[in-house]
């Protein structure tokens, strides 16, 4: 069994690579794209939005609905990818910390 010191130790190193693995999902980006690449979006795998791209096509007024279904989708489509390497960076993160049998992280 281990000693209380080496479980809080254990703690601590969990909690720095959980800070990690949040601050490197800032710097993975994914995109995000509908209409057959009419629209792209670009984000980040914690989800903050870095650039839209609009084809040309789509701004004519007759198009905004399309343009705003469109949009939407994108958004979606970046959120799932986010989403993926969120996952994965995090199961990265897990399998580098050696916990005791049956401990499950809360994520």
């Amino acid at each position: 069994m281990n000693s209380i010191d080496d479980i809080l130790k254990m703690a601590q190193n969990v909690q720095a690579e959980l800070e990690r693995a949040q601050s490197a999902l800032d710097t993975i980006e994914v995109e995000g794209v509908s209409g057959g690449g009419l629209v792209t979006i670009r984000a980040t795998a914690k989800g903050r939005i870095i650039g839209v791209a609009i084809d040309d096509s789509l701004m004519a007024v007759s198009e905004k609905q399309m343009l705003e279904d469109l949009i939407a989708a994108a958004l979606n489509n970046a959120r799932e990818k986010a989403d993926a390497a969120s996952t994965a960076q995090m199961d990265a993160m897990k399998g580098s910390i050696p916990l005791p049998p049956g401990f499950k992280l809360p994520f």
